[in-house]
């Protein structure tokens, strides 16, 4: 049996939830005694093994991992950093194989979505042609529920929690408001290609009239004529119009309708503000008194409102990807199957990252309401469940969450420096 030292790595936008995966990684690797030697993390993601920069998890105290559960961000730090292919940049393997081999690291779980599931999926391949074998395991996290072979991604009950809350208040501050105030409440979340997020506010809507009364989704093109007059209508009818938008929403001929015109580490399309575009947009041409909100930042960290069903997927994934290294897996995810609907019953099981990375699961189009501005039944039974339980964290006397901030003492580096391309 292979005897080493385990690696584990975040990746891309955090989660309210990812630390939990974290704290049940380093668990489960700690409970294989004398199999698992140290468990190592990188600072900042794949940039940190390249910079061979590690963090001993060993330093940790029981309870400050199992305080990992509670505590949003990213706890090692994260990245925008994607590899590219070997035959362009066949150094960066190279050292990669060289911090591998000089800390006896035989495991590497990398923690993300797409770009991350990619980059798990190269490194699972160039072991063995670099001479040290080395098992890759791709572990999901995503508030964007766009990985595809998973029923859902970690991280996303939590944001869809947020999102359908912010909306169900929002909703009745503005009725109480709408006959001198604001008349149209515009709401921007996330979701650069799928509209999971948005959908999700769909969810606070418990009657016909109740908000959100407009979802717009990346998956539907954005026709202002139509958009305009279902406001207009909802406006006349009930005196306030509640709208959800994605922050990915495109026109017609495919343009991000709020593009920022430049690009992230990951080669993506920049965007925000689409939130307050929609909400000037109905100002200028309907005369209503508008107000835009955008979560950004807040939907994906909000601890505090997490959702019991997405905690434990989340510590489910991270369990599991240290049984599926040490079995001798390699370039595997685990992924989240539903098994039942009524009761809500799921389990874990290996996918294959091949046809995990760089694929993106939008919203189906039998999820999407007819006229393109909302949610039909079938998308509330499968979103229902993601946000169903409260995981409140501790609170201190003064009434603030009890976060855990780790040691995360540095390992002694064993080799020289290495520029890393593009940084």
């Amino acid at each position: 049996m292979t005897k080493g030292n385990l690696l584990y790595a975040q990746s891309g936008g955090v989660t309210a939830v990812i630390n939990a995966t974290a704290g049940a990684v380093i668990e489960a690797a700690r409970a294989r005694g004398t199999r698992v030697g140290k468990v190592y993390a990188a600072r900042d993601g794949i940039v940190g093994a390249l910079r061979e920069d590690l963090i001993d998890t060993g330093a940790e105290s029981t309870e400050a991992i199992r305080a990992l559960a509670h505590t949003p961000g990213g706890a090692f730090g994260s990245c925008r950093y994607k590899l590219k292919d070997i035959e362009r940049d066949r150094a960066s393997y190279e050292r990669l194989i060289e911090v591998f081999r000089a800390h006896d690291i035989r495991w590497f779980l990398y923690n993300g979505g797409n770009d991350s599931a990619d980059t798990a999926l190269k490194l699972s391949s160039i072991g063995e042609a670099l001479g040290y074998p080395i098992a890759c395991i791709g572990v999901p996290k995503t508030v964007d529920n766009d990985l595809a072979e998973t029923d859902c991604c970690p991280g996303f009950g939590s944001v869809a929690k947020y999102t359908a809350v912010s909306t169900l208040e929002a909703g009745f501050d503005v009725r109480a408001m709408r006959s001198t105030s604001t008349r149209v409440f515009v709401l921007e979340t996330m979701g650069r290609h799928a509209g999971w997020i948005a959908a999700s506010a769909g969810l606070a809507a418990r009657a016909k009239d109740d908000p959100p009364h407009l979802i717009l989704l990346p998956e539907v093109p954005f026709d202002e004529a139509r958009f305009l007059a279902a406001v207009d209508r909802c406006v006349k009818r009930l005196g306030f119009c509640v709208v959800v938008v994605s922050e990915g929403v495109r026109d017609a001929a495919g343009r991000f309708l709020a593009e920022a015109g430049s690009v992230d580490a990951f080669g993506h399309k920049q965007l925000g503000g689409v939130g307050p575009l929609i909400a000037d947009l109905v100002g200028a041409k309907l005369g209503y008194k508008h107000h835009a909100a955008v979560s950004d930042y807040l939907q994906r960290s909000a601890r505090h409102i997490a959702s019991k069903t997405d905690l434990a997927h989340a510590r489910a994934v991270g369990k599991a990807a240290v049984a599926y290294a040490l079995a001798g897996m390699n370039a595997v995810m685990p992924v989240i199957r539903r098994v039942s609907q009524r009761p809500y019953r799921w389990t874990i099981e290996p996918a294959p990252l091949e046809r995990i990375a760089n694929r993106e699961k939008t919203l189906p189009p039998e999820f999407i309401r007819a006229d393109g501005f909302g949610i039909t039944p079938a998308a509330r039974r499968y979103l229902a469940p993601l946000i169903e339980g409260e995981a409140y964290p501790p609170y201190r006397d003064d009434g603030l969450p009890d976060c855990v901030a780790l040691k995360n003492r540095s390992v002694r580096r064993k080799l020289p420096p290495f520029q890393i391309p593009g940084l």
